[in-house]
């Protein structure tokens, strides 16, 4: 029995239900909590979180669940809980009003709010007694309490002002650009060189701690020296990966990769599990795994599959619902405290592992003392060749005894209490894992990967689908869909039909891939701009929001590659590959590949003096200099060649194959069907001769791609 119950108890999403039983009288985001401040003239708190946001458990345990403080807030305010993974709209226009009041923003983010819903203070974390240079919640409340009887102009005029800051940032579209500036041989060279100035030479990644994956530089690294041979990129890409493969963020025991490292050295994580993180990595680990195959570096590329399979294996395991969609993320927490689930006492390893534990815990940085807070988090910090070196051991003997001793630590795991599961599944973080399986299948050539991509796309389209034909939601749970979906979600689902195109060679995909695509086009693009010195009429950006939804106070569009990339750079990479596969007097997408060119010249200089924050339109941008390879595969028995095709690292491509010959595709149109396959190169729709195997391929490519 609970002594208190709230607005939340009829909600899905498991980080609104940890607050359903909080003495504060919370609401979801509705048109009820919305109507009752305006009816009541009360200021509206807004509380953002996620479930395995470890500091937004620290201030409900601290504040929310405090009666005193319930009181005030209910007194005084309407509160509104919201999860940012299920309006990630709503996050983030309430976080650019809150980095725009104090300079920093992060989660728990509370912000207050006009009865019109229109921002005027906020913050991250108040503790409950002022400490760390911040006032106490309690003392935040009453200073916003006082303020808005007493100097409601003032609060109105803040609030006025704080949402056409909003509308006034939001307001960029495409600008006047000369092309020929932003697509030159130069520019990959430039992106690299800022790049360099922000890596980490010695511990790998960008920047100083907290440190997170950044994939898409490192991914921009390896398809750099790919067309360039440059060795500092390809050192850097790999030195990333393989420092976060020994760090503490990647679960030596169970596999996967956590949010972010707290320190340099990739020791200490936060320890939370998303989905998009693991699927961002598996994707570019399949590419370091492909890429590595050919430059003779044996161990890393072994290493690369391990690490691969284990992610995979992991996914599956934690976080696969039974009809194959996956849940959003894993907590940090259980028990109350972050990692306790991860980390162990050398004394438990002793006990579990017997004879093996010596090596197992000088492999793995285990002591007495521990290497974290009096305790130990798994971690190498030789490789494994050189550890069986030094123990005049084989290296396949070692693998044997630490794989054995990891299985023993993974069963005494799972007897532990386990963090919470957020089982909500996001239909674009899906995606993200889809294109990850199809990246994954290609490399490794395991089938169950490619199945594994086949039906988590035939849930999505099944269970997320809404009322308008490719329309779709955002978020799914005990077969109800919620929420319209936003630009990331048909981006990513657009991208991941392309790449599933690829590894099944059915159309079928594809056709899905362009329909969406239109969809997009329709509901989310920026209106036409006028540009009458260039005498151009030139689509904008897309909007993160429908044309339909009106419960924002502004339509963002959302250009930075942060966690995730942005859904605007993902949609210029799928109108960029959708307008050679359909472009060639297809009514619908002709104009698609200049739209893209717009968006990406519209940025050019930001991409290049930020790769940082620009990584994945920095490698869309690297990808239209060199050039796309159009690759068609056509024959009776392709499979096998096609299957090689996929093992080799060809970033900067379309593929497509057929036994039948297809003319509805440019790609596949006037090309003889033979017993023997042929491959063909294209550019710009115009065919090499074709070759008959995925040497003379590669060959070919090498030989006509510019450099």
């Amino acid at each position: 029995m609970h002594s208190y119950t709230n607005e939340l108890i009829n909600e899905t999403s498991p980080y609104l239900l940890q607050h359903a039983h909080n003495p504060v009288n919370w609401y979801p985001w509705g048109e009820e909590a919305l109507s009752k401040a305006k009816a009541e003239n009360k200021p509206i708190l807004v509380s953002i979180g996620y479930s395995a946001c470890h500091w937004c458990h620290v201030m409900e345990r601290e504040s929310f669940e405090d009666e005193a403080t319930a009181k005030m807030m209910n007194e005084n305010f309407i509160n509104i809980k919201i999860d940012r993974e299920e309006r990630p709209d709503l996050d983030h226009i309430y976080m650019d009003a809150v980095q725009a009041m104090t300079g920093s923003g992060g989660w728990p983010l509370n912000v207050f709010l006009t009865p019109a819903a229109k921002p005027f203070y906020g913050g991250t974390y108040f503790p409950p007694q002022k400490a760390y240079n911040r006032p106490s919640w309690q003392e935040t409340l009453l200073g916003v309490v006082q303020a808005f009887r007493e100097r409601r102009h003032e609060i109105d005029a803040q609030a006025e002002n704080l949402t056409e800051h909003l509308l006034q940032s939001n307001s960029f579209g495409i600008q006047k650009v000369v092309e020929e500036e932003i697509f030159t041989a130069d520019k990959p060279d430039e992106i690299f060189q800022n790049l360099s100035k922000s890596a980490d030479k010695e511990w790998g990644g960008f920047g100083k701690a907290p440190k997170f994956p950044q994939t898409f530089s490192i991914q921009f690294l390896l398809r750099y020296y790919h067309i360039t041979k440059n060795e500092d990129a390809l050192q850097q890409a790999l030195l990333s990966l393989d420092k976060m493969i020994e760090g503490g963020i990647y679960d030596q025991v169970g596999g996967g990769f956590a949010r972010y490292s707290t320190d340099t050295e990739w020791l200490a994580p936060h320890f939370e599990k998303m989905l998009y993180d693991n699927a961002l990595l598996v994707s570019v680990l399949s590419e370091a795994f492909q890429l590595t195959s050919h430059t003779g570096r044996q161990a890393q590329k072994d290493r690369y599959r391990e690490v691969i399979e284990e992610t995979m294996e992991f996914l599956q395991r934690e976080l696969l619902h039974p009809s194959n969609g996956f849940y959003a993320a894993l907590d940090a927490d259980s028990e109350g405290v972050e990692g306790k689930f991860y980390v162990w006492s050398i004394e438990e390893i002793k006990k579990l592992l017997g004879k093996d534990a010596p090596v197992f815990c000088e492999y793995y940085d285990v002591s007495e003392f521990g290497n974290w807070e009096h305790i130990n988090i798994l971690r190498t910090k030789k490789t494994i060749q050189n550890f069986a070196i030094e123990k005049n051991i084989s290296v396949d003997d070692l693998k044997e005894v630490l794989s054995n001793s990891k299985k023993i630590l993974l069963e005494e795991r799972i007897n532990r209490i386990r963090p919470s599961l957020d089982d909500k599944i996001i239909l674009g973080w899906n995606a993200l894992m889809n294109t990850a399986c199809s990246k994954a299948f290609s490399a490794t050539g395991n089938e169950a990967y490619r199945q594994l991509a086949i039906d988590n796309m035939q849930f999505l389209l099944t269970n997320f689908k809404g009322e308008k034909e490719n329309e779709f939601h955002h978020t799914w749970k005990e077969d109800i869909a919620k929420y319209p979906a936003f630009l990331d979600d048909y981006a990513f689902l657009v991208q991941a039909l392309i790449h599933l195109q690829e590894i099944t060679a059915d159309t079928k995909w594809l056709t899905k891939a362009k329909g969406i695509a239109e969809f997009v086009i329709q509901n989310f693009s920026e209106a036409e701009t006028d540009l009458p010195a260039a005498a151009l009429h030139r689509y904008g950006f897309f909007f993160y929001t429908p044309a339909s939804q009106t419960d924002v106070i502004v339509r963002k569009k959302e250009v930075y590659d942060g966690a995730v990339p942005s859904g605007n750079s993902i949609m210029a990479y799928n109108l960029h590959h959708l307008s050679i596969l359909f472009d060639k007097e297809d009514p619908i997408t002709i104009g698609w590949g200049q739209r893209s060119v717009d968006m990406i010249s519209s940025l050019g200089r930001a991409i290049t003096r930020y790769p940082t924050s620009f990584g994945n339109w920095a490698c869309l941008l690297q990808e239209m200099i060199a050039g796309t390879n159009e690759i068609a595969v056509v024959g009776y028995d392709f499979s096998i060649i096609h299957a090689e095709l996929l093992r080799q690292y060809i970033p900067h491509r379309v593929l497509m194959a057929t036994k039948t010959g297809d003319s509805t595709f440019p790609l596949l149109a006037e090309k003889p069907v033979t017993n023997t396959p042929q491959i063909y190169l294209c550019r710009n729709n115009t065919c090499l001769n074709p070759v008959f195997s995925a040497k003379d391929l590669i060959s070919l490519i090498y030989n006509t791609q510019k450099p």
